[in-house]
């Protein structure tokens, strides 16, 4: 395979709590209380909605779309949520730094290098909150394609956090059987001093309407033997997945980058940080500089002023 090439789970579509709208000739980050189904494919009005979306989306009270019926593909919590702190360039939409908070890779003009990785608000490189969470949650939605995905992208600390807990919670509970588990994805939303009192939504994941633990417990159990009797292995495809994500040093790409850059950050306009206030998600905005020359100089004064920061 070729080296430097993420594989990562097919993707068939996005689910999202948020869309892009266009304001006076800008196009701004704009909240759902909602989820919304899409396709790959947009058009001049956005994502093209998904035909699941309609089909979940009538049985649904009121037509609100509020949780989704979903199956994990893998039994390992981290194959299913990837999340890391990362720093994207906003004008290729390439990652520049990606880090877990012990150490990070950084693209720099001599190639990539390794360095030690504090919280954003000890980094100096991240210093004006350049540098955000960023979670991908895949999930399988329809049994047509077991191993087919859709992918919930997110800058919360809300939701990354507990997703995080409930599928390690679900795994230690199920003896491992995560990806054999009846579960659902939960719209959740509180307020905080920091949102003004405006509800912020985030993503929660839990077991199905009706299903209590025992019961689910039984059923991922029932699954695991009806599988390993068909021949199924879970542990190779987990081992697969997991060689799949390590064959390159960055996970996300251009063109996820400037979806990214789009669909969650703005800084350029006031009404877009109110907007980003309410919508759970911060700005991840890079120096500007008139080109990537002058980009990659931004980032290596941030370097130097890392190292004497360190020193």
């Amino acid at each position: 395979m070729i080296k430097g090439l993420a594989i990562t789970p097919p993707i068939l579509g996005r689910i999202s709590i948020g869309k892009v709208v266009e304001k006076n000739g800008k196009r701004l980050p704009e909240k759902d209380d909602q989820f919304t189904l899409t396709s790959q494919i947009q058009n001049k009005e956005g994502w093209v909605k998904h035909p699941l979306d309609e089909q979940l989306r009538a049985k649904a009270p009121n037509q609100k779309l509020r949780s989704i019926p979903v199956r994990m593909i893998f039994n390992d919590p981290e194959l299913n949520l990837r999340a890391e702190y990362s720093l994207f360039d906003r004008q290729t939409g390439r990652p520049v730094c990606v880090g877990n908070g012990e150490t990070c890779q950084r693209l720099t003009n001599q190639g990539v290098e390794h360095h030690p990785c504090p919280s954003p608000n000890l980094c100096p490189l991240a210093q004006g909150g350049l540098c955000k969470p960023y979670g991908r949650l895949y999930v399988n939605l329809d049994e047509s394609d077991e191993l087919g995905t859709f992918i919930f992208r997110t800058t919360g600390f809300n939701s990354i956090r507990t997703l995080a807990a409930r599928l390690s919670y679900y795994h230690a509970a199920s003896n491992g059987l995560l990806s054999c588990l009846p579960l659902q994805l939960t719209l959740r939303g509180k307020s905080t001093t920091q949102s003004y009192r405006t509800p912020v939504y985030y993503v929660d994941l839990t077991l199905r309407d009706g299903i209590n633990l025992q019961q689910a417990i039984q059923t991922a159990q029932d699954i695991d033997q009806q599988g390993k009797q068909s021949g199924f292995n879970q542990n190779v495809l987990d081992q697969t997945a997991r060689k799949g994500f390590a064959n390159a040093q960055f996970e996300v790409y251009a063109e996820e980058g400037f979806d990214l850059v789009e669909e969650f950050y703005n800084d350029e306009n006031q009404e877009a940080k109110t907007e980003q206030v309410q919508v759970e998600t911060t700005t991840i905005a890079m120096p500007k500089s008139n080109s990537s020359e002058g980009f990659m100089q931004d980032i290596q004064q941030g370097l130097q002023r890392s190292v004497q920061a360190l020193n």
